[in-house]
């Protein structure tokens, strides 16, 4: 039994020195990489942000991304947004992505914080329509309890709804994510991530976007501090659910991926605001519903919100 554990350790050994080996030469291989968008100081740090489309009088349209996403997860939705003479923004959050770090732990009030600084510095005054995936329903539950007078419409992409206890959804799969989390952590900071990070678009983006999704992966810093997010997932969903709910006067639009209930929890939003948007897309998963093959659901999405908006941008 010892030898065998002695030989189990030694590969163990040899095959992360390979993986931190081949995961150097990818990067180097790779060489300088220059992502979209514009950095924003928002008070000696700097966020990284992507906008597209042309500037008009509707409200701008401001996308979350989900645990361990980016700006780049919305690549797909930006571009048939800005198709549609829409303009849209996304960003990395702090620590994500190529935004500079922030303070922890990565609980939403800290997030939301952030996000309340970017815009300011900005000069966006809102109200805004909010479209967040997944984990970003806390972020966008948080900051429209935060700053009701800057919501126009909501779209929630398979987005959790805060609440005092964990929802179904969040059952089924928040233990096993947690630990796949804080695994992704130690393995990014090891560099172990970086020869699977060509595998990191499940979404179906366009090319510059997918190059950004796998350059993030690769990093260490990215992944522990989604990591991070992840695990204070509970403490995040308590500080949400402590403010206010969503107004049932927003446009409302949530997106759902193929074979999710439409009466779910997690559509509840939309069933109770007085004008309301449900679609759940056939063939879509939890993160291709984001992409060009499905991401027209959400575009119809943000298209009932803006017209059902009553508030222009000036």
């Amino acid at each position: 039994m010892g030898r065998f554990l002695g030989n189990l350790a030694a590969g163990v050994t040899l095959l992360t020195v390979a993986f931190v080996t081949v995961g150097g030469a990818m990067a180097a291989v790779a060489g300088p990489f220059k992502p979209r968008g514009e950095f924003v100081d928002i008070g000696g740090r700097r966020m990284r942000v992507v906008c597209e489309g042309p500037a008009s009088a509707a409200p701008l349209i401001w996308m979350e991304a989900g645990a361990f996403g980016t700006a780049a997860d919305f690549g797909a939705i930006q571009q048939k947004l800005a198709a549609k003479g829409l303009r849209s923004c996304a960003y990395d959050r702090a620590g994500m992505g190529w935004s500079d770090p922030g303070p922890g732990p990565r609980t939403t009030l800290r997030i939301v914080d952030d996000f309340e600084k970017l815009l300011a510095a900005r000069g966006d005054a809102g109200p805004f329509i909010l479209v967040g995936h997944s984990m970003a329903g806390i972020h966008l539950r948080t900051f429209a309890g935060r700053n009701p007078d800057k919501v126009a419409g909501l779209v929630l992409i398979e987005a959790a709804v805060p609440a005092p206890g964990p929802d179904p959804m969040e059952r089924q799969f928040l233990p096993a994510f947690t630990t796949i989390a804080r695994i992704g952590s130690v393995a990014g900071s090891l560099g172990l991530t970086k020869p699977f990070a060509g595998g990191a678009d499940r979404i179906g983006l366009p090319p510059e976007a997918a190059a950004e999704k796998r350059r993030a992966y690769g990093w260490g810093r990215h992944m522990r501090t989604a990591a991070n997010e992840v695990i204070h997932w509970g403490e995040s969903r308590a500080e949400a659910a402590a403010l206010p709910e969503y107004n049932p006067a927003w446009p409302t639009a949530v997106v759902m991926a193929g074979g999710r209930d439409p009466n779910s929890s997690r559509t509840k939003p939309a069933r109770l605001a007085t004008r309301g948007h449900v679609e759940v897309v056939d063939g879509s998963s939890h993160n291709s519903v984001l992409g060009l093959t499905y991401g027209d659901a959400v575009v119809r999405g943000v298209e009932f919100v803006l017209a059902n908006v009553n508030v222009n941008r000036s």
